[in-house]
């Protein structure tokens, strides 16, 4: 350690450091520990982890990147240390049948410690209408709506809901003032929807039942693009975490489902088409991008009637090639899950490494190249729910919740089981059931589904 190395050298190096390793150099010697302690280091950590690029020192006020990242590092993890105790129960039956929950606000990037998490969803009387989870009380409702609503998400970052009806009616709404701040009449009715923030502002993209993709700017719906991805309804849409790639596939299984590069759709050129390309791999039934290594895809597919499992995992790039740029699909692992198994209806992943999905009462974790690396059995009945994002997995069975929390950087072990909440809403007397599961940093959410109504039950933390 008598060698110094110059700090622009030993920054660089730094650079290279997860978490951990960076925490590990900073208490090696004085001279390390400053470079280590730099906002530079901290602010590239912290854009690695959250979409935080928005996210400018003017806010930060007087803390450092390092406080920051260390901030919201601790946010998370209060739902993993937790224990059933630590949960306040709330429960409510306004809410219609089948209908999506979508939180609003939850996973903020702030510096504060509280922070309130809502929920949206809808009432039998089709109202559109948000919820303080804490509270356990509805805030906000619009007026009722004259025709059925069909799906509903959310952009947290802008507050806002989107919202498709029967009349094929898009609806942005902001859940403060009484009625929509933009409505759209489409000219089909739109499977799947797609609210991200990109550098260039805020973007919904939709894909309707002729095959078409539309991308429109919130909140205003101002149109941007068009293209006719395939002749049937598209029923899945999946921006890429760092809203680099939009991944769509159609109803019609046999054919391809393309991935697009999102710039092209945003800023779409009169000369030609959006850069988009084919997947090789029919029979798609579901697909996941990767949290933590970006450009990574994994699709799913079943054939029938052999009810054959297939995982197959891509890396996308793009490429300057005679003055274009292309798409170039790398399949970098595949395998095909074991007849004793039972095809997964859902599936996730988090490392770009791993794939974790349900099978009976199990849940499942295997690498991409087929290798089993976990097997957690925590339910005594089926798995009939199942959420995965970035931090967590949440499994539900028979009326109860199993909290689970992804390790840091990849290590073994690449899963850990939290807790289970019991049923503690279940009526002996009805025949209900779980029909949804989400979480946020600081609370968990269920849609319980009974013979007459649906109710939606919140666990919030006692912080």
């Amino acid at each position: 350690m008598e060698f110094q190395l110059p700090d622009l050298a030993l920054k660089q190096i730094f650079s290279f450091l997860d978490l951990f390793g960076l925490l590990q150099a900073s208490q090696v010697n004085k001279h390390w520990n400053r470079i280590a302690e730099s906002d530079f280091l901290w602010r590239s950590l912290s854009l690695q982890r959250w979409d935080c690029s928005n996210f400018t020192n003017q806010r930060l006020g007087t803390h450092t990147w390092k406080q920051f990242f260390l901030h919201q590092r601790r946010k998370e993890l209060r739902l993993a240390l937790a224990q059933p105790h630590n949960f306040i129960y709330k429960a409510t039956k306004n809410i219609a049948y089948d209908m999506e929950l979508a939180y609003l606000s939850g996973n903020s990037l702030t510096m504060d410690e509280q922070e309130k998490s809502i929920i949206c969803g809808v009432s039998p009387k089709q109202e559109l209408c948000a919820w303080d989870v804490q509270e356990g009380t509805m805030i906000w409702s619009s007026p009722v709506q004259e025709f059925c609503f069909l799906n509903l998400v959310t952009l947290p970052q802008m507050h806002l809901v989107i919202t498709m009806d029967q009349k094929k009616t898009i609806k942005v709404w902001n859940c403060q003032d009484r009625d929509a701040l933009a409505i759209l009449r489409m000219p089909e009715s739109c499977y799947s929807m797609e609210a991200y923030l990109t550098k260039d502002g805020p973007f919904l993209t939709v894909g309707d039942a002729a095959g078409d993709i539309y991308t429109f700017t919130l909140p205003g719906l101002r149109d941007v693009s068009k293209v006719t991805a395939f002749q049937y309804g598209i029923v899945f849409l999946h921006c890429s975490p760092d809203k680099k790639w939009v991944f769509a596939c159609g109803t019609y299984r046999r054919t391809l489902p393309q991935v697009f590069l999102t710039e092209s759709l945003l800023r779409p050129s009169e000369d030609s088409a959006p850069l988009s390309t084919s997947l090789p791999h029919k029979l798609c039934v579901s697909a996941c991008w990767t949290p933590k290594v970006k450009n990574r895809l994994t699709l799913m597919s079943q054939s029938n009637p052999e009810k054959k499992t297939e995982f197959i995992t891509f890396d996308l790039t793009t490429k300057r090639t005679g003055g274009q740029t292309v798409i170039q699909v790398h399949e970098i692992a595949s395998f095909q899950l074991a007849a004793h198994l039972e095809s997964p209806a859902w599936m996730g992943a988090n490392d770009g490494y791993t794939i974790v999905f349900t099978n009976g009462p199990y849940l499942l974790l295997f690498s991409i190249t087929g290798f089993l690396l976990q097997r957690f059995e925590d339910h005594q009945a089926a798995i009939d729910n199942f959420w995965v994002d970035p931090r967590y997995v949440l499994t539900t069975s028979k009326n109860s919740v199993h909290v689970y929390m992804w390790e840091e950087g990849g290590r073994h072990p690449y899963l850990r089981s939290c807790y289970h909440l019991e049923n503690i809403w279940h009526d002996p007397t009805t025949d209900d059931c779980i029909s949804s599961v989400m979480c946020d940093n600081a609370s968990i959410v269920l849609t319980v589904t009974v013979s007459e109504y649906s109710m939606l039950v919140m666990y919030s933390l006692n912080t």
